[in-house]
């Protein structure tokens, strides 16, 4: 399935930014939406409204005045007419009728002394019978029952009608006595465009509502989120480190309110950090000069060790036998202080940021022959491993990350230990498996943890408890990483990734630097399998 970000990655680079864009302000082009929103539907609700209103005042005041005016014309014109008159005496009627104020085409119609029925058109042209609906013509032509609420037979009765796009009111009545039936016809024409033009302006008006209120709302997001892009960057730089990030502050908004919290919170994490770094800080120089201090009568001691393990080796058994089993442990004891203090003085390097690489040609078969051999390692260990990998990397740590790994492996997983070493790119594999059980899955996570034990029931161990943790460092410092897991076919697997090539890692070092990246530090074979913490392996020297 295709990521989103992957589209996105495809597109051109101006789509791209506008898209960014977009997403960057989409918080104000919300704010401008709504605001437009708001501001169209009052402009459309109001513009509505006034349009119906004055709709219905402009067509009620033409309908009024032209029914009035028909009402009158028809009392006194078609009034007049004797009972049975002729389509001459209509015709003169219907014609002075239209000829009012009022603009509007007649028809009459009545019967003859003959008793046939006899029309006048004021305009024969514009107006005929046929444009009469028949629904107004059936109740012009009804006679209503005289009561006290009705006291006319018949009612003037009018219709607005549409005829090829342009509106009319026909209207209608009889007139009282046997006389004719009259009609009316006028055009609401010029009403339409008057309305036409209302509508118009009101859209306009609608049109020019809807800018400013998108330009209100521009400015009135810009003076929200100002303050907020504002408290955002500050957000960004303190979480890149920059604890000293402060807000400018104005006003008692909310956004002020806001502000200042944010600087209150930014000093105290600041403080926090200052206190923590000056706590981790003397810790780490509280190790060093410990580690430093314990190396002179460590030096003596282990120089007296040496000696009494000679002793212990010659033939001639000058030791008491009662007191040769406290010597052993003496003698073993000094070996694994020795080692615990040196590997405190490389984790503090580490944590201080002075250990540098010293790079050099290396061939991995060859270094990895040399590792194990060195060790004593060679019928245990398994290596495939082409002649001919050339890498630039740093010999002495790259022996203490391999030391570190295949002595865990044959401490805590068993023969065979099997060793490996591929190209992936310009990266090189080094996986490390060896024949034991494997690692816990709740112990998986922690292998490469400092002293960290599994289980309580098992504090005490031969090593520093510091080995896999200083070989993960030492692969760091070369830009790479080390991996733990479990094989399907049994036992652990770990796994080292490296670059063929540390040299753009490397930076010219302090003449106190340098010093401290020449200083040897015995590899740890460190880790841990079943019930107890990641023990160490024998020193590798």
């Amino acid at each position: 399935m295709t990521k989103p970000h992957d589209k996105l990655r495809g597109l051109p680079a101006a789509r791209k930014a506008f898209l960014s864009g977009l997403r960057f302000t989409s918080l104000r082009l919300r704010l401008v939406v709504v605001f437009a929103l708001v501001a169209l539907t009052a402009a459309v609700s109001a513009s509505g409204i006034a349009y119906w209103l004055n709709r219905e005042a402009v067509l009620t005041r033409a309908q009024d005045a032209a029914l009035k005016d028909f009402r009158q014309q028809l009392q006194t014109r078609a009034g007049a007419l004797p009972l049975n008159p002729t389509q001459d005496e209509l015709q003169a009627a219907a014609g002075q009728m239209a000829n009012s104020s009022q603009r509007y085409s007649v028809l009459l119609i009545s019967e003859n002394a003959s008793g046939d029925q006899v029309f006048g058109y004021s305009d024969l042209d514009a107006f005929t019978l046929a444009k009469v609906p028949k629904s107004l013509r059936d109740a012009v032509k009804k006679e209503q029952s005289v009561s006290s609420g009705n006291k006319s037979p018949y009612h003037l009765y009018w219709q607005r009608t549409v005829d090829h796009g342009t509106p009319y009111l026909v209207g209608g009545a009889k007139v009282i006595g046997g006389g004719p039936t009259g009609y009316m016809l006028k055009s609401l024409e010029p009403e339409a465009k008057d309305l036409s033009s209302l509508g118009w302006s009101l859209a306009i008006a609608t049109a020019l509502a809807l800018v400013g209120s998108a330009l209100l709302a521009q400015a009135a997001a810009t003076t929200v989120l100002k303050p907020v892009h504002r408290l955002g960057v500050a957000a960004r730089r303190l979480g890149e480190g920059k604890l000293d990030t402060r807000l400018r502050v104005s006003g008692t908004d909310e956004l002020a309110d806001l502000s200042r919290t944010f600087n209150r919170t930014a000093e105290n994490l600041e403080k926090k950090v200052a206190d923590m770094s000056a706590r981790d800080e003397a810790s780490r120089r509280f190790v060093a000069d410990m580690s430093h201090e314990l190396r002179t009568p460590l030096t003596a001691i282990t120089a007296v060790t040496e000696v009494l393990e000679e002793e212990l080796d010659a033939e001639t058994g000058s030791v008491d036998p009662m007191i040769e089993p406290a010597v052993r442990l003496v003698v073993s004891e000094t070996r694994r202080l020795n080692d615990l203090v040196e590997n405190l003085m490389e984790v503090t390097r580490f944590d201080a940021g002075t250990a540098r690489l010293v790079l050099d040609d290396v061939d991995l078969a060859d270094q990895i022959t040399a590792c194990i051999d060195a060790r004593a390692w060679l019928d245990a260990v398994d290596l495939d491993a082409e002649r001919g990998i050339h890498a630039r990397l740093d010999p002495r740590r790259l022996d203490v990350i391999l030391a570190n790994l295949i002595g865990n492996a044959l401490k805590h997983g068993g023969s065979p230990v099997k060793v490996s070493v591929r190209l992936d790119g310009d990266s090189l594999v080094i996986s490390v498996r060896d024949g034991g059980p494997g690692i816990p899955e709740d112990v998986l996570p922690h292998v490469f943890d400092r002293f960290y034990k599994a289980s309580a029931s098992r504090p005490r161990s031969e090593g520093s408890g510091l080995g896999l943790s200083i070989a993960l460092e030492n692969a760091h410092i070369h830009g790479g990483e080390i991996t733990a897991a479990n094989s399907p076919d049994g036992g652990a697997v770990f796994t080292l990734r490296l670059p063929r090539d540390a040299s753009p890692l490397t930076a010219e070092p302090g003449p106190d630097q340098e010093a401290g990246a020449d200083t040897d530090a015995d590899a740890d074979a460190d880790g841990e399998r079943g019930e107890g913490r990641p023990e160490e392996g024998k020193e590798a020297t």
